[in-house]
């Protein structure tokens, strides 16, 4: 139940974090988005969803038209910053028993959000998650230590060529150029410092190891074909995580909220509906 009043509350963390809220729902469900985005990656999505919820989009510290004088290269070193950002604009909001939608590194951050605040998500869907990107013996997730170096090296060296390179790869689908030219400007536009940073928060992190504690139902939103985030990934979670549910899209690449959004509405819309 919301209990807050969209006109009386204070700025400073919604400020920060650039906080949109929409909807007549009394469920909130928070849509935060992936590496290199900002809230406007939900456009095709949040929308669905606003005539029976109320929706709650922002950005990350660094992104979009976030406070950028808010971004701590020390805060931020860790995703648990980055939770620790959502359990704030709950608090000010006065909001609990929400629904969290996070697009790639934020469903690892929605994890570490309900595990440090346990009564502020009661579902948590994560579309094209991974706790590791790092491929570890028998574990898949998609790079070797040394990919992932030569990534993070790339994009120190020329942000711009990164982005207009790696920006189509991550996107996928190739057939519709519009897609991955929409990300490359996401990319391009984002601070090159605060890019390299956030990159290696991203690429670097393995959390594994906070899979099993999940104690509220999940929904895995796994694209069929995605370079970021292969199949094996979505496959080893759905095992780590009890009780969570795991779909396996015809949407390809790693933003279907762009390239599916009605697939990707649809798959949300039955988890929340069970």
């Amino acid at each position: 139940m919301i209990k807050f009043t969209k006109t009386i509350y204070s700025m400073s963390v919604l400020k920060r974090n650039n906080v949109k809220i929409d909807g007549i729902g009394e469920r909130v469900i928070f849509f935060a988005h992936g590496f290199g985005c900002d809230q406007n990656m939900w456009r095709f999505v949040a929308p669905a969803f606003q005539e029976n919820y109320t929706t709650v989009l922002f950005d990350h510290v660094g992104a979009g038209n976030s406070d950028l004088s808010a971004y701590s290269f020390t805060k931020y070193d860790q995703l648990e910053g980055y939770a620790e950002d959502i359990i704030e604009i709950a608090k000010e909001l006065n909001i609990s028993n929400a629904i969290f939608v996070g697009h790639s590194v934020s469903s690892i951050m929605g994890l570490l959000a309900a595990k440090m605040a346990p009564d502020l998500f009661t579902k948590l869907v994560l579309v094209a998650p991974s706790p590791s990107y790092i491929n570890d013996q028998d574990y898949i997730g998609g790079f070797s230590k040394s990919e992932i170096d030569e990534l993070l090296e790339s994009l120190t060296e020329n942000h711009l060529g990164w982005s207009a390179t790696m920006a189509p790869v991550i996107m996928g689908n190739p057939d519709r150029v519009e897609l991955g030219k929409e990300l490359t400007n996401s990319f391009c536009k984002t601070d090159p410092e605060i890019a390299r940073h956030f990159a290696r928060t991203t690429f670097l992190t393995d959390k594994r190891d906070i899979l099993k504690e999940s104690n509220v139902p999940v929904l895995i939103l796994q694209c069929s074909h995605d370079v970021v985030a292969p199949v094996e990934v979505g496959h080893y979670m759905h095992k780590e995580m009890d009780g969570s549910k795991l779909v396996i899209m015809n949407a390809t690449g790693h933003c279907p909220n762009l390239s599916a959004p009605e697939e990707t509405i649809a798959a949300i819309r039955d988890f929340l509906n069970d």
